[in-house]
């Protein structure tokens, strides 16, 4: 039943006592009713979760290896919120996903210092170091894994990883261009680590020891301090 509403009425002279009934709020309504504000920031936050998990999920596992029903686990979200909130379903989710890590490491890249371009590259590897490290337990690039996406209609997927690791390029140039370097010069650089990064990752798995790293990243530092010993 709703609440009992008291209206007068005067009508010549008498007055009228009318009874109205207010309807409840529906029993899925909290009350006060909840603003449309809230209701977009808990759907915000739920999406969020949603990509994080499947960032987990394709470090640990790939495109083909992560399911649903893990990112549903590992982000506490609802059945049903894959295709409410990621429409183009795995495709969708996985080029979100891959896009959102791409971004975070390229904020991660801005950081770096720039007294040198020895110091960008020494910390580049310091920070690339853990990472690897962590291939050998089943962790890798989430970025990378949608390269390797064995769906031969994954074209979009690749175009992915190719804005993001042009990003990681781009930044990594800006800090050592900082550092000194020309535009050219801090260009080559920064896509040498790129590549040696993700090129670790492989090593690291097939060895199943962090060595491979550590010999190149030695390589890359002796020839940066040789190359740009004024810079």
């Amino acid at each position: 039943m709703g609440r009992l509403l008291r209206r007068a009425r005067v009508t010549r002279g008498r007055v009228t006592l009318r009874v109205a009934v207010c309807p409840r709020p529906p029993a899925t309504a909290r009350w006060p009713y909840q603003s449309r504000g809230e209701e977009a920031g808990m759907a915000t936050e739920t999406r969020g979760r949603m990509l994080e998990a499947a960032v987990l999920a394709l470090q640990r596992r790939g495109v083909a290896g992560m399911s649903f029903t893990e990112i549903l686990r590992d982000s506490g979200a609802a059945r049903g919120a894959i295709y409410h909130h990621f429409p183009g379903g795995k495709a969708q989710l996985v080029a979100e996903a891959a896009t959102r890590n791409g971004q975070d490491i390229r904020v991660q890249l801005a950081t770096l210092p720039t007294s040198s371009p020895y110091a960008v590259a020494e910390a580049f590897l310091d920070f690339s170091r853990p990472v690897v490290e962590a291939a050998t337990t089943g962790s890798g690039c989430a970025v990378a894994a949608v390269t390797v996406d064995p769906d031969p209609a994954s074209d979009m997927l690749r175009q992915v990883a190719a804005i993001a690791f042009d990003s990681w390029i781009e930044q990594l140039a800006e800090r050592l261009t900082t550092a000194g370097l020309s535009a050219g010069e801090a260009g080559d650089l920064a896509a040498t680590l790129i590549t040696l990064l993700e090129g670790a990752h492989v090593l690291r798995r097939a060895s199943g020891t962090l060595e491979p790293f550590e010999q190149t990243a030695r390589t890359a530092l002796a020839l940066t301090r040789s190359r740009y010993p004024s810079a």
